[in-house]
């Protein structure tokens, strides 16, 4: 087990497991199959109420007018200076809009969401203790989840197969009475999971033994999703973002922020920033040279919160935020980083220390480091 992000408004972080063992067997199903992931550290609200909608886009910076049930959108909740309280998946089901987020952004966002509501006839729920998260990832990801659908109700598999991104679908699993939705953040096939905490067991147990139907899920634990996401692009609130960022720092305005609609909490911070062209800094995607440890046959990494200067000079402009070795890169060292804005042009080299030696790397066109890949982590 590891500590994911920080701590909690207990002092403790939350405990998600690593590595079941051998993590190129991980990775490798990811790409080739399917993982299943325990999510201990993500949670959700639900609203309900016919005004929920209608409220939710008063908040948030995402355009939510339009939105369709079944169906997924990406938007920050920001507080009255404009810094990112959490990021938010707005599931939209007919009867009710569920907030998926951060467990540890869950209980704050419920309370500052809620002192918003005045005649709104809006109701809001934590349901961070009712329910519980789990994640599939890799090309057989959907088929996997359809098989067992239809082991819990025959002919209700079709609907979880031809999941589109950014689709919602409420099923069945185990006999329990989940929700799924569509979100590569690996770069492959993701199917996310929101089921009931008493069934999560059963519905772990079902997934796992799917392998009747001629599919298999590889238990897998948080570096190998890590290791995928970093690939395709995905950074993630509380590791390279978090309560200090503003919208304009996190590189997901094209995801997270509508310039089009009305007003919103922290709105006009925002658009004063994109006014005025830039943010102080930016998150990038930094490919680094594989410089080799003695006795470990390994290329050093940069780890999270390593400073990065201009190669050739001492001046810090930067820190890591994220780091893996890719295997799509031939285990060279890969990273998110924030950096100075007058810094972060694509081609710009950058230099760490790491071990006492000397690790330059290359900031990259956008965050992605593969072809295709989602940023919607």
């Amino acid at each position: 087990m590891i500590a994911y992000g920080p701590a909690g408004p207990d002092g403790h972080a939350v405990s998600v497991v690593a590595t079941f063992g051998d993590l190129g067997l991980e990775y490798a199903a990811i790409r080739t199959g399917c993982v299943l992931i325990d999510m201990p550290h993500r949670a959700a609200l639900e609203l309900r109420g016919p005004e929920r909608i209608e409220f939710l886009n008063r908040m948030i910076t995402q355009e939510l007018k339009g939105l369709a049930p079944r169906s997924l959108r990406r938007g920050f909740w920001l507080n009255i200076k404009g810094r990112i309280e959490a990021d938010l998946r707005i599931l939209h089901l007919g009867d009710r809009t569920l907030l998926e987020l951060d467990v540890l952004a869950a209980q704050g966002t419920a309370a500052s969401l809620a002192k918003y509501i005045i005649t709104e006839d809006v109701t809001i729920d934590d349901r961070s203790e009712g329910t519980h998260r789990l994640s599939l990832h890799g090309p057989a990801a959907a088929s996997l989840l359809g098989a067992v659908a239809e082991a819990s109700v025959p002919g209700s598999g079709d609907s979880l197969r031809g999941l589109a991104p950014g689709g919602v679908c409420e099923c069945t699993l185990a006999g329990a009475a989940c929700v799924a939705w569509r979100e590569d953040i690996a770069g492959v096939p993701g199917l996310e999971l929101l089921v009931p905490a008493d069934h999560a067991a059963a519905v772990h147990r079902a997934l796992l033994e799917a392998s009747g139907a001629g599919l298999v899920a590889t238990p897998a634990g948080w570096h190998a999703l890590n290791i995928a996401r970093i690939e395709a692009g995905t950074p993630i609130f509380n590791l390279d973002f978090g309560t200090n960022s503003l919208p304009a720092e996190t590189s997901l305005l094209d995801d997270r922020v509508s310039f089009t609609k009305g007003c919103y909490l922290g709105q006009e911070i925002v658009a004063r920033m994109h006014a005025r062209g830039h943010p102080k800094q930016v998150l990038v995607a930094i490919a680094f040279a594989g410089v080799m440890e003695q006795g470990t046959g390994l290329p050093r990494l940069p780890e999270t919160g390593a400073p990065l200067t201009l190669a050739g000079s001492t001046e810090v402009i930067g820190q890591v935020t994220s780091s893996t070795l890719s295997p799509l890169r031939s285990s060279s060292p890969i990273a998110f980083a924030m950096v100075r804005h007058a810094h972060r042009a694509p081609g710009t080299v950058l230099s760490t220390v790491v071990d006492g030696v000397e690790v330059k790397g290359v900031i990259q066109e956008g965050l992605s480091f593969r072809a295709g890949a989602s940023h919607g982590g």
